[in-house]
């Protein structure tokens, strides 16, 4: 049986995350997409902008764990989905250190990273939740040994 193609993952991700909005109030569709992009923009093939529209999925709570083992999606895009759900209780090092050990995570937790700490995102923020965000991606992004480039 095919894998989903692209659209079909783009459509699940915009259907399950229909109701979300980002901190910002603006639709969470926005986020995924731009994630998806950057994964692109970074060189990504089609299994990792794929796991960029799937990204928060399981950790939001819109898609279960369930449905990504049953999905027609290529096992990178299931690894890289499960790697960069953070789990309850986790530790920013341990998080990162799954991160590190998938192939393919490091570039699409990259991607989130970029966006998440994107200056015009962060100024639609209060200047304390925007100020708390900015430390947690830093401290994140020297984790995984990303540079400004990243």
């Amino acid at each position: 049986m095919p894998f989903m193609t692209l659209t079909e993952v783009e459509a699940v991700a915009r259907a399950a995350h229909s109701a979300q909005r980002d901190k910002a109030g603006r639709p969470y569709a926005e986020h995924l997409a731009a994630v998806a992009e950057g994964v692109r923009a970074r060189g990504g093939a089609d299994e990792l902008v794929a796991a960029a529209w799937l990204h928060d999925s399981v950790e939001d709570g819109v898609l279960s764990e369930e449905w990504l083992d049953n999905a027609l999606l290529p096992p990178t895009t299931k690894a890289v989905v499960r790697a960069v759900t953070k789990r309850p209780g986790e530790g920013p090092e341990a998080y990162a250190r799954r991160i590190l050990a998938t192939p393919g995570a490091r570039l699409v937790k990259a991607a989130d990273l970029a966006h998440n700490a994107d200056p015009q995102r962060l100024a639609a923020l209060d200047g304390p939740t925007a100020e708390r965000l900015s430390r947690k991606y830093t401290a994140m992004r020297r984790y995984l040994g990303l540079t400004a480039e990243d």
